[in-house]
């Protein structure tokens, strides 16, 4: 497994090449990611490129041919926030987003990097019932209208006419 981590591409933009060499062999995702036109493609490959050096080194792996990529995910980094000036004193903020690229390969026969285990299964009974509470009575008329000031036009009533002069 290889990471990259604080890598200058958001991780959505990653995502889109990580996904295009997840579950290929080796050799295979190194020929689409040479040939994918994209800035995260060069990144992507880079990691790839670790994965298999540290199979290679760490895990005494010969055949390089048997890699598989099993991970390849890209989880959001540390967002660099900067503010460009605009026009009459007003300013918008620029995000440089980063992410944290994860590869790892494995081949099945010596399992070198094992793939992570799936989460445990739910069980199959069903959740138990929750009791159900009455919805909270309506408010009056009454009740709103002195909220917002509805005793007021009486007030209103004993105000004196103006005089004309």
């Amino acid at each position: 497994m290889a990471r990259a981590r604080f890598v200058r591409v958001s991780a959505r933009k990653a995502r889109l090449v990580l996904d295009q060499i997840r579950g290929k062999a080796v050799a295979e995702a190194l020929a689409t990611l040479e040939y994918t036109p994209r800035a995260a493609a060069r990144l992507v490959e880079k990691v790839l490129r670790s994965a298999v050096a540290n199979a290679e080194h760490n895990y005494q792996v010969r055949d390089l041919d048997d890699l598989r990529v099993v991970q390849a995910y890209a989880d959001g980094g540390p967002v660099l926030k900067r503010v460009q000036p605009r026009a009459m004193g007003r300013a918008f903020s620029i995000k440089h987003r980063t992410s944290h690229l994860t590869i790892g390969v494995s081949d099945e026969t010596n399992g070198a990097v094992v793939a992570p285990a799936p989460p445990p299964a739910r069980p199959s009974a069903p959740p138990p019932a929750r009791e159900e509470r009455q919805a909270p009575a309506r408010r009056t008329t009454a009740r709103r209208s002195s909220a917002r000031g509805g005793d007021k036009p009486a007030a209103r009533a004993t105000r004196k006419p103006k005089e004309k002069k």
